[in-house]
């Protein structure tokens, strides 16, 4: 009688890593260090990208040790958590300044609104120190994703909320649509334009605007109808 075969043993799943920061500093002088953890992790992350960031790395450049880092920051992964939370607060805070119901007034007035939002959400990006290996991060590593699809829900929910004000008679779904493909169309032109310097800025955020302001009017002249 043949020996029964084994059933191969199902490898057990990784533990989820801990990305909160460990103590939120109340005193001045741990405040100072908490951010100065993170400002040179955005460093050493813009000389040397988020695969070969190290915590050992953070603490040589930062002149502490690991037991002081771990204070704070649990891993590297926490590191750029936290710095991927404040990019995206700071791009996502945009939407104010540009998305105004003078933006609606017209479709010229809206892509130059676009424009501006588009533009300014590049600059903001491109003078955080390491802001596009952080977005590279959020992109790339699984357990830093919930930054990046919970800032674009924001964005989404924010720019569907001033469509609505604009244009009450289009379908809410259509204006959720557009809001999540807007987002991430932004997302991509900001990739494209990092990834290949040579790309002229101005001319690709218009381009994405006219398109998205195009069919926004689109929808609006179908839903008049």
């Amino acid at each position: 009688m043949p020996a029964p075969t084994k059933r191969p043993r199902r490898s057990a799943k990784p533990p989820k890593l801990d990305l909160a920061p460990k103590v939120t500093p109340a005193q001045s002088r741990a405040a100072e260090t908490y951010e100065h953890l993170l400002d040179v992790t955005a460093q050493v992350l813009a000389e040397v990208g988020f695969e070969q960031l190290s915590t050992n790395l953070v603490c040589q450049r930062a002149g502490l040790s690991p037991p002081a880092l771990y204070r704070y920051f649990p891993n590297k992964y926490a590191l750029l958590h936290e710095l991927g939370l404040r990019l995206m607060q700071r791009q996502n805070a945009l939407l104010d300044q540009w998305l105004t119901p003078a933006a609606f007034a017209s479709a010229t007035a809206l892509e130059e609104a676009l424009t501006g939002l588009l533009l300014e959400t590049y600059e903001v990006t491109r003078q955080a120190t390491g802001g596009i290996w952080i977005m590279r991060a959020l992109r790339a590593i699984p357990m830093l994703q919930d930054v990046r699809l919970a800032s674009a829900g924001e964005v989404a929910a924010q720019a569907t909320a001033r469509l609505r004000q604009a244009f009450p008679e289009v379908p809410l779904g259509e204006l959720q649509l557009i809001s999540r493909v807007a987002d991430s169309m932004a997302f991509a032109a900001l990739e494209m334009l990092f990834d290949d310097p040579s790309l002229d800025a101005p001319a690709v955020m218009r381009l994405v605007a006219a398109s998205l302001a195009s069919h926004i009017g689109r929808l609006q002249a179908s839903a008049a109808r």
